[in-house]
């Protein structure tokens, strides 16, 4: 196992560099001079000549990157072209993002499986329909409408959350985003528990295991619900950086300073370190989370093991 963990932290090394250069080459060749957009069109040529020296704009491409990587490799994420450091706002949004995405995971990882168990042990009765048309329905509902929906039911009419805003700190701030962000992941995990686990109900060591009289509980939650949590686990792994990198939407509507907003804001201002800067922490977020799936799925099926 030991071996295969450090296989895999230096399989990541050339992923990592080769996203970041991928993410830099599609924001250089956005069209648009980040200078002008920072400094509108009554621009002062000196300055900005003498912006375009400070960051490298005027080298190529592979000369700036090169500037970015080597800083980066020594702890240094950089500056806006205002000065300042992206490593604050790594810091100031990340920690409110983070909250988000693990409250979202944490939604969708109980429900979701809980959803999808009790479909899959209640197949053709009430509470499978049940679970099998709510799970349409959010998956069907776009993630902005049911927001605002929710927002302004349980925010503004009931005042049982916070509008908007992180005032109210964790849980209060967070519950209601929270479940919006994970409303579809939620739904598909039910949808690939149910199937997962109808499968795991119909093998032959879970028969063996009713015929020796084993409790019921014993057969659902050992021998059934833990062969039936592989693919589970594989989604959920992958979703963690989705969560992340896609709450943009929800950190909008719920005025939620995360660095998804900070993210769509540096696109738009071409300020190519922020945005590498930002996706790369992503992508950090989801080779750590591979790697922790992978061994998970020792742990869950004695019979993987790694060489």
């Amino acid at each position: 196992m030991g071996r295969f963990v450090v296989r895999r932290v230096l399989q990541a090394i050339p992923v990592l560099i080769g996203v970041t250069f991928l993410i830099y080459c599609l924001v250089f060749l956005l069209p648009g001079d980040p200078i002008q957009s920072l400094m509108g069109e009554k621009q002062d040529p000196h300055v900005a000549a003498l912006l375009r020296a400070q960051y490298h704009l005027n080298d190529p491409l592979y000369l700036q990157y090169w500037h970015y990587i080597s800083g980066v490799l020594t702890g240094n994420l950089g500056q806006t072209y205002t000065g300042r450091e992206i490593s604050q706002i790594v810091a100031q949004g990340f920690p409110v993002t983070l909250k988000l995405s693990l409250t979202a995971f944490g939604f969708e990882a109980a429900i979701g499986i809980v959803a999808g168990v009790f479909s899959a042990l209640r197949k053709g009765k009430f509470i499978d329909n049940l679970v099998l048309v709510t799970t349409l329905l959010l998956i069907s509902v776009p993630v902005f409408v049911l927001g605002n929906v929710l927002q302004l039911e349980f925010g503004v009419q009931w005042k049982l959350t916070p509008v908007a805003g992180i005032e109210d700190g964790w849980p209060a701030s967070y519950v209601l985003p929270g479940f919006v962000l994970a409303s579809a992941s939620m739904a598909y995990i039910a949808r690939l528990t149910r199937a997962s686990m109808m499968e795991s109900v119909r093998a032959d060591y879970v028969r063996t295991a009713i015929a020796k009289g084993l409790p019921r509980r014993r057969v659902i939650g050992v021998h059934a619900l833990r062969n039936s949590l592989i693919p589970v686990i594989t989604f959920l792994g992958m979703d963690l950086g989705a969560l992340m990198g896609g709450a943009i939407i929800t950190e909008k509507i719920f005025n939620l300073p995360g660095i998804g907003g900070q993210l769509a804001q540096s696109v738009y201002l071409h300020e190519g370190p922020v945005v590498v800067g930002l996706v790369t922490l992503l992508v950090l977020i989801f080779l750590v989370a591979n790697l922790v799936v992978d061994v998970l799925y020792a742990v869950l099926d004695p019979r993987i093991r790694y060489e």
